[in-house]
């Protein structure tokens, strides 16, 4: 086959997590008595990590304000992080065909590549019935995160693969830059948390709109 291993994001790709997010941002910000916002903006901002999605929120924007308090983000984070851990996966739920697709990728070795910290991946991966999937789980706390090429390039290391034998599938421009940065082949999924960018103007070399679509990309020779 062109590929042999197959190195996937989490958020926004296989799994539909936001009402978490969501339900944990507000939790948060009420616990600092800052106003509220809507689900719609929380999935904007999702793709860049826990720390980067606390600091739009406090700041209300995309653009995280130069003016933000360093310790005002801290201690938001770590509320942020307690209230997480109780929400994790309670309202996340597989992106439809998903679980279908994985199955039939069962002969091929695969990655789960997320800028998501550890604990919270491997409880959101246990309560979807996920992990069993994968043969290498890299986290957002374990190394550099998307868009840096480097954990593309240990999962590959990992599997003892060449990175031109290695595929992405990823929903975010993150995912399309670490790819080319590691100079891996990306599918880009367009139903995900692409921050409103049109991802096609990344130049992946597949765009996706159904999980399904990757499957004649993965096993083509």
């Amino acid at each position: 086959m062109k590929y042999d291993i197959a190195l996937f994001d989490l958020d926004g790709t296989l799994v539909d997590s936001v009402y978490d997010l969501y339900i944990a941002i507000n939790l948060t910000l009420s616990d600092l008595a800052f106003p509220i916002v809507s689900q719609r903006l929380v999935e904007s901002w999702v793709g860049n990590g826990v720390e980067v999605l606390v600091k739009r929120a406090l700041s209300g924007d995309m653009q995280v304000s130069e003016h933000l308090d360093e310790s005002l983000s801290s201690k938001a984070i770590l509320q942020f992080y307690k209230h997480y851990e109780q929400q994790v996966g309670e309202y996340s739920v597989l992106y439809q065909h998903v679980e279908t697709g994985l199955a039939a990728l069962r002969g091929m070795s695969k990655a789960l590549i997320t800028n998501k910290s550890r604990i919270f991946t491997e409880k959101l991966l246990d309560k979807l019935a996920l992990t069993s999937h994968f043969d290498v789980i890299v986290c957002g706390d374990d190394m550099a995160k998307k868009p840096s090429p480097d954990p593309l390039l240990f999962a590959c290391k990992k599997l003892k693969v060449e990175p031109s034998k290695a595929i992405m599938i990823g929903d975010s421009k993150s995912d399309i830059l670490a790819a080319k940065a590691a100079n891996i082949d990306v599918i880009a999924l367009s139903y995900g948390y692409n921050q409103g960018e049109n991802l096609k103007d990344y130049n992946p070399q597949y765009l996706c709109d159904h999980f399904l679509d990757i499957i004649p990309v993965l096993t083509q020779r």
